[in-house]
């Protein structure tokens, strides 16, 4: 038996994914199945607990644990069984559409997620501007500065590249030559995300030489958090999400010029 968790938090969490019920259940399924040839009876609770799930003891015993585990999740918001599904080394994203966990400092965030593509040798300037795009409402992902120890490196990469709002191509020196930028911008050109090209000694290439690229033009890092800021407001693909991000910002208050004069 199991008690129910609620919180002012828990409607916000299950909004983070856009899941069908049937592939939750689905998905819910293939986790107690593969829990049961795992564990057994007492180490499934164990197991559960440390993902938060909230378990009673009962000396009652357990006739199927791939049942009992189904009853125990079913209520459970969908990024703790998302969390289980990982550790469980179980293929999300072929699972079920659309899901899939971000990176570890995107856990829970509200703001904008915008993926920056750099080339290690300029992680200084990745990280000064990610700084300054804060005050925006925009949480800027620099992999050689965000992705925790614990985590394996290729797979908090990916996790970024899936659920990034947009991605920001930081053309420095050596950009077009790197084979991790190349995949990166790939990654976002097949998702189709708004990319900024960003040209700061190096000209765009490949699929990124058509769009026009935001200039430095002897600007800080301050100067250019605005300018993105900008740019993503005005964009179709990118204005509504951080319009959203930055009333989440504010406790969800409107916009000062939203309000009658």
């Amino acid at each position: 038996m199991r008690v129910g968790r609620r919180g002012a938090d828990h409607c916000t969490r299950r909004r983070m994914y856009r899941v069908k019920q049937s592939e939750r259940f689905d998905l819910i399924d293939r986790i107690a199945r593969e829990l049961q040839n795992r564990f057994k009876a007492y180490e499934i609770n164990a197991y559960l607990r440390a993902f938060g799930v909230d378990i009673i003891e009962t000396d009652e015993p357990i006739s199927s644990k791939h049942v009992y585990a189904k009853s125990i999740l079913a209520g459970e918001p969908l990024d703790v069984v998302l969390k289980i599904a990982d550790d469980l080394n179980m293929n999300v994203s072929a699972l079920v559409a659309g899901a899939s966990l971000p990176p570890k400092n995107w856990e829970g965030t509200t703001a904008f997620r915008l993926f920056v593509s750099h080339v290690s040798a300029d992680k200084d300037k990745a990280i000064r501007l990610r700084t300054c795009l804060e005050a925006h409402s925009i949480s800027a992902f620099v992999a050689h500065e965000d992705i925790h120890p614990t985590k394996e490196w290729e797979q908090e990469l990916l996790r970024a590249l899936t659920t990034m709002d947009a991605c920001l191509a930081m053309h420095t020196k050596g950009f077009a030559a790197s084979n991790w930028t190349q995949q990166e911008i790939g990654f976002a050109v097949c998702r189709g995300v708004k990319i900024i090209s960003f040209k700061m000694g190096e000209d765009p290439t490949g699929f990124l030489s058509r769009r026009q690229a935001l200039l430095r033009n002897s600007r800080g890092a301050e100067a250019i958090a605005v300018e993105i800021d900008k740019l993503l407001a005005e964009d179709p693909l990118t204005k509504e999400k951080l319009a959203t991000a930055k009333r989440a910002r504010r406790g969800g208050t409107p916009f000062d010029e939203d309000i009658p004069f």
